[in-house]
């Protein structure tokens, strides 16, 4: 079977980015991007939050936004797929062009504002999976007009409970004017308050609870890490997914784009994004579950993701230029370091450089 991406890359790269991302999408809707073929390592399972991961590496939310291909993408070897941003009402998102590819640098700059066809269209697609196996994450943020954006969560909670493994609040992209505020403690406390105790009533109706994690940005200070482990410390929150993406335009080469405005996402993302891991990391303690975002590109920044402090990570950008057969890949090279590393299991391997990255500068 004709794999699109590896052979139409360059095709694809003469379309602006935002309708290349379409065209994916439809390609794996038809079938053109074929299955990947990976045999499940028990070394690279684990528990995490109450759910069983057979390997480590999801989808990032921001590529299938409205919850179209979740298990077309979990069958290119991710462990877990997360879908989103969905906000309850359909929105247009931010004037086009707003994606931008910076390829020399392999990056990726977007301002989209959570682009989405609303609740009531990813439910249904959601619910027509019936009883397919496979851990597929709702991650819930807000309408930009929404009088009440703590309330736009707890909906998202609501619809969203019988057909999500997990939740991820979102509170961190740079590209809804005034998202990031709940980032402060007296809103974050607000915010978790009440999405936490959504999820909890909605525990006891379908007699199961659902993990719900909280995701952040790249760009807190010292203070501002702080007080959101002041303030999840004394919550029942499941986790934390760090990070998002940055405003920071350090050590990019393409000087043109790199002066758009929007969030900046792939490789250079890596050192500032596991920084702030590991600093969280030392914050929350050692129970806590992180899923490590921003930069993984191969086998070994995903495990360097993991000796930071991340029990899971993510990608997306870097998919971008490494096309679809990038998590098989990684899901492979996996399994080679742990025949290297001479380990049981991924997990003890975690933490393994925390102190190299609390001392990195970002």
């Amino acid at each position: 079977m004709l794999d699109l991406f590896s052979l139409g890359r360059r095709g694809l790269f003469l379309f602006d980015a935002e309708t290349a991302h379409g065209l994916s999408i439809a390609a794996l809707k038809t079938g053109l991007v074929p299955a990947c073929r990976t045999s499940a390592d028990p070394r690279l399972a684990q528990t995490v939050a109450g759910i069983r991961f057979a390997n480590p590496l999801g989808m990032a939310a921001g590529y299938d936004k409205n919850a179209e291909v979740p298990d077309a993408l979990l069958s290119l070897g991710f462990g877990f797929a997360e879908v989103g941003t969905l906000t309850p009402k359909p929105q247009a998102g931010n004037p086009k062009p707003r994606i931008f590819r910076l390829e020399g640098d392999r990056a990726v700059i977007n301002r989209l504002g959570f682009n989405n066809e609303g609740h009531d269209a990813a439910l249904a697609r959601l619910s027509g999976r019936g009883n397919r196996s496979g851990i597929v994450g709702v991650n819930i943020g807000a309408n930009k007009d929404a009088v009440d954006r703590i309330a736009d969560y707890v909906d998202g909670i609501r619809r969203f409970y019988p057909v999500a493994t997990y939740f991820t609040a979102n509170i961190s992209s740079p590209n809804t004017p005034g998202l990031r505020d709940l980032q402060a403690k007296e809103s974050l406390d607000a915010l978790l308050s009440a999405v936490l105790a959504a999820r909890d009533e909605e525990a006891i109706r379908a007699g199961k609870r659902l993990p719900v994690f909280l995701k952040i940005a790249p760009d807190l200070t010292e203070e501002g890490m702080d007080d959101i482990a002041e303030v999840i410390g004394v919550h029942d929150l499941d986790g934390l997914i760090v990070s998002n993406t940055t405003l920071s335009r350090d050590g990019l080469t393409d000087a043109s784009l790199a002066a758009e405005v929007g969030g900046l996402s792939g490789a250079p993302l890596f050192d500032r994004s596991t920084a702030v891991l590991a600093r969280m990391r030392s914050r929350v303690g050692i129970s806590l579950p992180i899923i490590g975002v921003g930069g993984v590109s191969s086998a070994e920044t995903a495990l360097e993701k993991i000796r930071a402090g991340a029990d899971l990570v993510q990608l997306y950008s870097c998919m971008v230029y490494e096309g679809p057969a990038l998590p098989g890949r990684i899901v492979r090279g996996l399994s080679a370091l742990m025949d290297r590393e001479k380990v049981s299991n991924i997990r003890e391997l975690r933490d393994s450089r925390l102190d190299h990255w609390l001392s990195a500068k970002v």
